[in-house]
């Protein structure tokens, strides 16, 4: 880890999402480690801690899941009105034969047994938690000076299956791990055009919505 880490608030305003800017240089082992650690002390629903962490670094894998990302671009791409799909074009949705490692992140619904503390009422509480795992491993990540790309246009039961994930467990992500030449300062969606971000007056409210 660098020196003079960065503080959360800092962290939370480096993070992009990475796609074009990727060196190629594979993130250090020791270093994956500390990210995974931050990912796995993520606070879940009951201690259920319902996420595992799969590395792929083969580079016959990563080619194989890019070109069925690269597919869903262009069936994405093809459904769209002309004036968005010109928008689209030139935005670069994934580095993943680029960055030289994915992790796919899983959540496992089973982890914890059928009692499971806190899940009674609101299911979906268990795949929040894998999911603020994430959230921990992206932001130790640009502490690391490491980007991290969220790849979400795949097909899950494609990548159950070119994983061997076992039900009833599912992924949840692919991300793309991996050095980088620099952070854009602006997000990319926010650069092409895309969409902006709200303004934070826009999303606050008090006593009811």
């Amino acid at each position: 880890m660098s020196e003079s880490a960065v503080s959360v608030y800092e962290a939370i305003r480096r993070r992009r999402d990475v796609r074009a800017e990727f060196s190629g240089e594979i993130v250090p082992d020791e270093t994956l480690m500390r990210i995974l650690d931050a990912a796995h002390r993520a606070p879940s629903v009951g201690n259920t801690q319902p996420w595992d962490f799969v590395v792929v670094r083969n580079p016959e894998t990563l080619d194989t899941f890019a070109a069925h990302v690269a597919e869903a671009r262009l069936n994405f791409a093809q459904s769209l009105p002309e004036d968005r799909r010109s928008t689209f074009d030139p935005i670069k949705i994934e580095g993943i034969a680029e960055s030289g490692t994915g992790i796919v992140v899983t959540y496992d619904p089973s982890r914890g047994g059928p009692n499971i503390l806190g899940r009674h009422t609101v299911d979906d509480t268990g795949l929040f938690s894998a999911v603020l795992a994430i959230q921990n491993l992206w932001l130790a990540a640009v502490a690391e000076e490491i980007g991290i790309g969220w790849v979400s246009f795949y097909d899950e039961k494609y990548l159950t299956e070119l994983m061997r994930i076992p039900s009833p467990v599912r992924p949840i992500a692919w991300l793309c791990v991996g050095k980088v030449t620099e952070f854009q300062q602006v997000p990319d969606l926010e650069r092409f055009g895309w969409r902006q971000r709200r303004p934070l007056a826009d999303a606050v409210h008090y006593e009811t919505y």
